[in-house]
């Protein structure tokens, strides 16, 4: 119990300010004042508690028998640990009223983490019916900031405590009845029902630090001390902070599914990185030395600040971090339930806009290039540091509520040369939220890391003093919209220019994320990719007639959309152009040509959408990147430079340009005597395209019937003479989970004669 492992210690109370407060310098080497309570850098000095909060469990190294009593003990610390955060509300008037007005009251958390345990149950089909249909619709969503317009109290009619706490002994009991009962195949793993249970104790792992940031953002009035919840009581002089050198290296992150540890979709896939040499702080940043960048006017300064915090400033109009307060008698802190003297020597707890504020102001007085370090950075500091996962057991670290319900001085927990690279405060990267190569979401929750793939959220590394569980773990990887505010902190370092991480957002039109899907996705009904068939009868096409030995140096991908084909046909060409009229379709292209990831959306029903991503390394063409290249381009208005072809491939195109006839008149100035073109389409004539006096077949002409093949032969006869007999190439076309379109597209091959 949560009970026996926090400390009971009394903290810096606002008496124990008085006389403290002292004229702060930029050194310390001159602060005198004796510390307050008992300092000796002795971890002895840092509460440590008797009965730790229990980590979280290894997953595969158990029977089911271990396993059960593992999880039950598992899910009720967690569980038992939540409420027990809910005693440090001084009313039930204070689950009511909001902490900030962006984010719902603390009854809706209270009640949040019970419902998402029912909603992940029912989706794993553990369970097959709700606890409370009411308390269910009310605490399903709204976790996140909320929109501007939906501000209105009125809109949510909120049960009473009581009734609150009924519903969650309800899931409790059920839970535990899973836990004892439901059967169990080992290991427990993402495929594995169970894997929603992990889910649902792991989730309200995370609400139980967001809570306590909105319990610390309360006022005062809202609050109490709680013998459960007792923050540090020990502060001293400050360190003066100093950059250590950290040498080049590589980062490699690999998490799979058979790692033995719960994780959540964005920390699995694979990611290597090469680091160079850079220089760090040793310290997080105290609040002693973030007190000169306020004393310095750095909130007054705009050029310190980027567009978006300027922004945030005159939002907030705040001049010094939020958990600050200015008395006659000096600063103050705020923690979860009480204000205390400034622990000078506790790390600043700020937004990443601070944070980087506060990085350009000391790169102006340094002339140094001071930066806040990216996550790779972190990563190479946790391996020179010789960290072993703190998920595991008790470490050297203020992590885990091991220590106390607080932050605690900065230079107490070393960890190889530095201090705090695990623990005490999150601290805010330059890096924003990336999914890795392989990155796949969870079929029961798709939500939890695809709306942070927006390049808004930044990542925070290390993990805080109430970070448990899978939080606390090295793969761990949660990121906060850069205004957030968490018990987060930072370090900075003294570095080049920073890497691009790939490329994050989804497409998600319509049109283009079918096409994504029609040339990179899956093949359904088995019917194989189009583009690749298409490519491999060009080659079984060109052999069976004895063409193979003619020059494959050059081709030319017409209408090359998304550019499936392009890069097939540079399996067996030297060099391959692909030309679209859309330069959007291009840029899916582009993206995978410089080793990018693309990643869309699609359709499912209604406005419910799967995830999905595909790279030229995952399709086995990653050595073809380097021999294509794609332009923009209008087939019926070619750029001079497009020739000297030894094969060009135009696919489902004649039947979109609004001039065919001009296409096919001209198509043989662009390849070699002897060159191949392959023309592919399902002859859908349709007037929004081509103006039906430009059709060149689908009609009647003097009474008869005259094709588009009839069209072909009359047009391209002149230059070319056909090779073989046209023959059908079946494509399908993703709409929705349960729509497709399945399309017979006339494939021909013409050899230029003249």
């Amino acid at each position: 119990m949560f009970s026996e492992a926090c400390i009971q210690k009394k903290a810096i109370s606002r008496q124990d300010c008085a006389n403290k407060e002292t004229n702060q310098n930029s050194t310390f080497v001159n602060k005198t004042e004796p510390a307050i309570g008992t300092f000796h850098n002795d971890e002895h000095n840092i509460t440590k508690s008797s009965a730790l909060l229990s980590r979280t469990p290894n997953l595969r190294d158990s029977d089911q028998v271990t396993m059960r009593r593992t999880l039950r003990h598992y899910f009720l610390d967690t569980f038992n640990t939540y409420e027990s955060l809910f005693d440090c509300l001084a009313s039930e008037n204070a689950f009511y009223i909001k902490p900030i007005s962006l984010r719902h009251p603390l009854i809706f958390y209270y009640g949040h983490t019970a419902t998402f345990f029912i909603n992940k149950l029912l989706l794993a089909r553990l369970i097959n019916e709700r606890v409370d249909q009411r308390m269910e619709s009310i605490f399903a969503v709204g976790v996140d900031e909320m929109s501007w317009d939906d501000l209105n109290e009125a809109n949510y009619d909120w049960p009473s405590v009581h009734d609150v706490k009924a519903y969650r002994d309800k899931v409790r009991t059920l839970v535990l009845d899973l836990i004892d009962h439901a059967p169990l195949h080992m290991p427990i793993d993402w495929e594995n029902p169970w894997w929603a249970i992990i889910m649902g104790i792991e989730h309200e792992r995370i609400h139980l630090e967001t809570s306590s940031v909105l319990i610390r953002q309360h006022d005062l009035s809202m609050v109490k001390s709680s013998p459960n919840w007792q923050p540090n009581n020990y502060s001293g002089v400050a360190p003066e902070n100093q950059l250590i050198h950290v040498a080049a290296g590589k980062v490699r992150l690999a998490k799979d599914k058979t790692s033995p540890f719960y994780g959540w979709d964005n920390e699995y896939g694979v990611h290597d990185a090469e680091i160079t040499a850079f220089e760090a702080s040793k310290f997080l940043v105290s609040n002693q030395e973030f007190l000169e960048f306020v004393e310095a006017k750095g909130y007054q300064t705009a050029e310190y600040w980027t567009e978006e915090g300027q922004g945030w400033l005159q939002f907030t109009n705040a001049e010094h971090p939020t958990f600050w307060r200015k008395a006659p008698d000096g600063w103050y802190l705020r923690l979860m339930t009480e204000e205390v003297c400034m622990p000078w020597d506790w790390p600043v707890e700020v937004n990443y806009h601070e944070a980087k504020a506060f990085c350009n102001w000391k790169k102006q007085q340094t002339g140094h290039a001071v930066r806040l370090p990216t996550e790779d950075e972190w990563y190479r500091l946790y391996d020179i540091a010789s960290i072993r996962d703190v998920g595991a057991a008790p470490a050297q670290a203020n992590i885990h509520l091991d220590h106390g319900a607080s932050s605690c001085p900065v230079n107490q927990f070393a960890q190889g040369e530095f201090y705090d690279v695990v623990g005490n405060v999150w601290q805010w990267t330059e890096t924003p939220i990336y999914p890795f190569e392989g990155f796949e979401v969870h079929p029961i929750y798709d939500d939890f890391s695809t709306p942070t793939f927006d390049e808004r959220h930044n990542l925070i590394k290390g993990g805080s003093w109430i970070s448990t569980g899978n939080e606390s773990l090295h793969s761990a990887r949660y990121a906060f919209r850069r205004h957030f505010f968490q018990h987060a902190g930072f370090r900075y370092v003294i570095s080049g220019e920073i890497n691009s991480v790939p490329a994050s957002h989804y497409e998600t039109d319509k049109l283009m994320s079918e096409y994504a899907e029609f040339h990179y996705g899956d093949e359904y009904f088995g019917v194989p990719n189009f583009s690749k068939a298409l490519v491999e009868l060009a080659v079984a096409t060109l052999t069976k007639h004895q063409l193979d030995g003619l020059p494959k140096h050059t081709a030319l991908d017409l209408g090359c959309a998304s550019g499936r084909a392009t890069f097939e046909l540079a399996r067996y060409f030297d060099q391959v152009t692909g030309v679209d009229f859309s330069a959007r379709f291009i840029g899916q292209a582009v993206q995978l040509a410089k080793g990018e990831t693309l990643r869309y959306t699609l359709i499912d029903e209604g406005e419910l959408v799967s995830y999905k991503s595909r790279s030229l390394a995952g399709l086995k063409l990653e050595d073809t990147k380097h021999k294509v290249g794609f332009f923009q381009g209008d087939a019926c208005n070619l750029k001079p430079v497009l020739t000297g072809y030894d094969f060009i491939l135009a696919a489902n195109l004649i039947d979109r340009l609004y001039d065919p006839a001009k296409f096919l008149s001209s198509i043989h100035e662009r390849l070699n005597v002897g060159g191949v073109l392959m023309l592919a389409s399902p002859y859908t004539w349709l007037s929004e395209h081509t103006p039906r006096k430009d059709w060149i077949g689908g009609f009647k002409k003097d009474g008869e019937t005259f094709t588009t093949s009839d069209g072909l032969q009359a047009l391209l006869s002149k230059h070319f003479c056909l090779i073989q007999e046209p023959q059908e190439i079946p494509f399908v076309i993703r709409e929705t989970k349960r729509k497709f379109q399945h399309t017979l597209s006339e494939v021909t091959f013409w050899q230029r004669t003249a």
